[in-house]
C-alpha cells in the first residue's frame, strides 16, 4: 500500500483543524465544567466538615444538657425526700400533739368523774349514818339539823 505525501498532508491538516476547532469550542466548555464540578465538591467536602464539627458541638451540648438535667433531677429527687420527711415528722409530731390533748382530756374526766363519785359517796355515807344515828337514837332528827350535819359530815370526808 502506497500512502501518497498529499494524503498525509491532507490528514494532518484535517487533524490540525480538528484539533484547533476542538480547542476552540469543545475544550473551554469542558474545562469549565470539571472546574465547575471541582469548586462543588470542595464546597460539599468543606460543607461535611463544618456539618461534622456542628455534630460533635451539638453532641457536646447535648450531653452537657443531659448531665445538667440529671443533676436537676437528682436534687429534686433529694428535696422531695426532704420534704416527705418533714412532712412525716411533722405529722408524728402533731398525733404526738393530739395524742397528749386526748389524754389531758381524758384524765380530767376521769378527775371529774372520781369528783363526782366521791361527792355521791360522802352524800349517801352522810344520809346512812344519819339514818344509823336516828334508829340508834330512835328519834328523827329535824331537816334543818339533819342538813347541818350532812354538811359537816361530808366536809370531815
Amino acid at each position: 500500500m502506497d500512502i501518497s505525501p498529499l494524503t498525509l498532508v491532507g490528514q494532518a491538516g484535517t487533524f490540525l483543524v480538528l484539533v484547533l476547532v476542538t480547542m476552540k469550542y469543545v475544550w473551554p466548555p469542558l474545562t469549565q465544567a470539571m472546574e465547575e464540578r471541582r469548586q462543588k465538591i470542595a464546597e460539599g467536602l468543606a460543607q461535611s466538615d463544618e456539618a461534622e464539627q456542628a455534630l460533635v458541638k451539638a453532641q457536646a451540648e447535648a450531653e452537657q444538657v443531659l448531665r445538667e438535667a440529671r443533676a436537676r433531677s437528682s436534687e429534686i429527687i433529694e428535696q422531695a425526700g426532704q420534704r416527705g420527711n418533714e412532712i412525716v415528722e411533722q405529722a408524728k409530731q402533731d398525733a404526738l400533739a393530739e395524742r397528749d390533748r386526748q389524754v389531758q382530756a381524758a384524765e380530767a374526766d376521769i378527775k371529774l368523774a372520781t369528783n363526782q363519785a366521791r361527792e355521791a359517796l360522802r352524800e349517801k355515807l352522810a344520809e346512812l349514818t344519819v339514818a344509823g344515828a336516828s334508829k340508834v337514837l330512835g328519834e328523827e332528827l329535824d331537816a334543818d339539823r339533819h342538813r347541818t350535819m350532812l354538811d359537816r359530815m361530808a366536809s370531815e370526808l
